[in-house]
């Protein structure tokens, strides 16, 4: 593995004009461990099996800069004997510009649909390997392996034990092993996690490579570089485990962080800095998913959901209170700031990777409610985050949606106050267009 990744920097340093392109490996933006392993090690799998010309390319979807708050990836490339310096990230890379040369072969590991920032490489999408909800429209052209096991390092381990298991060495094996570890909560059926597919590959790794650091000793030291956040700042604690979802004129972050909700309201400035960290990255909105572990080692779930505007964080915090596929079982917490409403949630199964499909959910139907209510009013504007400062817990927002014109009565009632409007005039209006109705149709 060291050895191919290193072939894949020269090559990249090269830029390899005369080669006939690559076959991108690229994990999800979040670039977690299963994101990560998943595209080393299928990647390198690629190398020793694939015959079309391209080069196997193993792609890291953040920027280089950010890779030192992956801890838990940082620890595990260590420990096997891996430099992160041979690693490929995003920034340094043009995916466009390949594409556009044709270029570029794509497979994607740990998610099945690229971003609305990605869209137009979905062309080159050959492959899909994931383990979330499927989102991806069938294609004959481009096969996809999508079930829901803990971790999707462990459809990677599948496939390489079933096409070709000479590939699989010490070094290869101990980022797999890690990995399913790792997502599958060391394998603890408590955590809801694991798969019986999960627990028959770690335990065939565990039998082909007897010399694998021990189960537990390995996933407490994941876990104790997972968590540990001291001395991040809080762009930082946000940006180490975080996915955007977006539609329309509507943009999220969901982040997980990794200590409890009570301490992270309790930093210093947390409102400024959020407020600093949307207007930076263009956010409308942070869903902040924090876990913890309670005294008896069970994971502990509470969520935040922040935005300057009222309208954004209300109608987000709705659709999260009211999910039921699956239902989070959201309890209000006190919050200090007016722009952060904070919860416990009750169902301690309910992951990012259960989450997300709720908030995708919300933003699609959100979407088509703007088409159509644009239909009706086209002067309609979104509302605006005010600008960050030091008082912004002062719950103020400076602009309000204006109301929508009803389509019921000539001209916006914000023209000339608010006229009212009789039970006999609306009748009146209605009877008239049920009549227009009818004539047409006899047409």
């Amino acid at each position: 593995m060291d050895i191919f990744l290193k072939s894949c920097r020269n090559v990249l340093k090269g830029n390899a004009d005369g080669s006939p392109g690559f076959h991108v490996v690229l994990g999800n933006e979040s670039c977690d461990l299963d994101s990560m392993v998943s595209a080393l090690a299928y990647a390198y799998f690629l190398s020793k099996t694939l015959d079309s010309g391209k080069i196997p390319l193993p792609v890291l979807n953040i920027p280089r800069q950010e890779f030192p708050l992956r801890t838990d990836n940082a620890f595990l490339l260590r420990e096997s004997g891996l430099s992160q310096d041979d690693l490929v990230f995003r920034d340094e890379v043009d995916l466009g510009s390949l594409h556009r040369a044709g270029r570029l072969d794509l497979t994607l590991v740990d998610h099945n649909v690229l971003p609305s920032s990605d869209r137009d490489l979905d062309e080159a999408v050959l492959e899909v390997i994931d383990h979330h909800l499927l989102e991806r429209k069938p294609s004959p052209s481009c096969p996809v392996t999508v079930e829901t096991v803990g971790s999707c390092t462990t459809l990677v381990t599948e496939r390489i034990i079933q096409k070709a298991p000479e590939v699989l060495n010490q070094q290869v094996a101990q980022l797999l092993y890690g990995t399913i570890v790792l997502d599958c909560v060391n394998m603890a059926p408590e955590a809801g996690k694991v798969t019986p597919k999960d627990s028959q590959y770690a335990v065939l790794l565990e039998t082909h490579f007897p010399n694998l650091p021990p189960r537990g000793v390995l996933f407490q030291s994941l876990q104790n570089a997972k968590f540990d956040v001291s001395g991040l700042t809080t762009e930082q604690m946000l940006l180490k485990d975080m996915k955007v979802a977006s539609e329309g004129d509507l943009k999220l972050a969901v982040s997980v962080i990794y200590m409890t909700l009570e301490a992270f309201l309790q930093r210093q400035s947390l409102q400024q800095e959020l407020c600093e960290f949307c207007h930076k990255h263009s956010y409308n909105l942070v869903v902040a998913m924090t876990i913890s572990f309670n005294d008896n080692k069970e994971p502990f779930r509470q969520l935040a959901v922040y935005s300057s505007s009222t309208l954004y964080r209300g109608e987000m915090s709705q659709a999260l209170e009211q999910a039921r596929s699956p239902s989070l079982s959201l309890s209000p917490m006190s919050s200090p700031y007016s722009d952060i409403r904070a919860y416990l949630q009750g169902n301690t199964l309910a992951s990012r990777k259960k989450v997300l499909p709720i908030i995708k959910d919300f933003l699609r139907d959100r979407e088509r409610r703007e088409v159509h209510c644009g239909n009706l009013e086209e002067s309609y504007e979104a509302p605006r985050q005010r600008a960050c400062t030091e008082d912004a817990g002062i719950e103020e927002d400076l602009y309000f949606p204006p109301t929508p014109m009803n389509s019921l009565v000539e001209g916006c009632p914000l023209d000339n106050g608010l006229p009212k409007i009789s039970a006999e005039a609306l009748t009146e209006k209605f009877s008239k267009m049920a009549s227009e109705e009818e004539n047409a149709g006899g047409l």
